[in-house]
């Protein structure tokens, strides 16, 4: 998944945000002492949750809905085409909150936490950080054309074949029905899982 939904999946306090977010910049396990223990546990379940997205059965079928040459990179552009669905329909997927807060509020919350947390990002996320708060990165996956424009930004990162990546941008296109309509269907499974690896409340090495 991309950063929205992992922050979506996290958003029960600053800790977890900030934890939801090192899963992505903090690689295997070292270094993870630093953090406190909330976020350490989201690390962990940062990458079950990915791991359980990669190989859900929706998620499957619509990869090889993806020409066969750009499937390895269909699973970045269907992440971030799934925060667009999120972030469009936000009020609707926090309606059962008790505290529900509006995207412009809720991604406000994390920009804050980045800068309150500065000190202890990775290289990374640190350098990125003061960009992703002044373009509102998370806020603008509310547009269908933040998607185009996050993939493009992530083939220039690519060292090579960063086309094949932007190619999956008329992929989707073609598909767009049907990964929405998957999106669906896998995104309460999701859901689903997190709450019950909370209630379990060991991750061990994920």
């Amino acid at each position: 998944m991309n950063w929205l939904a992992h922050l979506y999946l996290a958003r029960y306090s600053d800790e977890a945000l900030l934890g939801a977010l090192l899963g992505d910049f903090a690689l295997g396990s070292s270094g993870l002492e630093r953090f406190g223990r909330v976020e350490h546990r989201e690390i962990l379940l940062h990458r079950r949750i990915d791991r359980f997205t990669d190989t859900h059965p929706v998620v499957t079928a619509l990869r090889e809905a993806f020409p066969e040459g750009r499937r390895r990179y269909a699973g970045i552009v269907l992440d971030v085409h799934f925060d667009h669905l999120l972030a469009s329909q936000w009020s609707r997927w926090t309606a059962s909150d008790a505290d529900a807060v509006s995207l412009d509020a809720f991604t406000s919350r994390v920009y804050t936490m980045l800068d309150t947390r500065v000190d202890d990002l990775p290289p990374r996320l640190h350098a990125i950080a003061p960009a992703m708060a002044a373009r509102d990165w998370l806020g603008s996956y509310r547009e269908r054309a933040s998607v185009d424009r996050a993939v493009t930004r992530m083939a220039t990162r690519l060292s090579r074949k960063g086309d094949r990546l932007i190619a999956c941008l008329d992929d989707l296109e073609r598909i767009e029905s049907v990964a929405s309509a998957g999106f669906e269907k896998f995104f309460p499974a999701l859901v689903e899982f997190v709450d019950a690896q909370r209630r379990q409340g060991s991750f061990g090495d994920a």
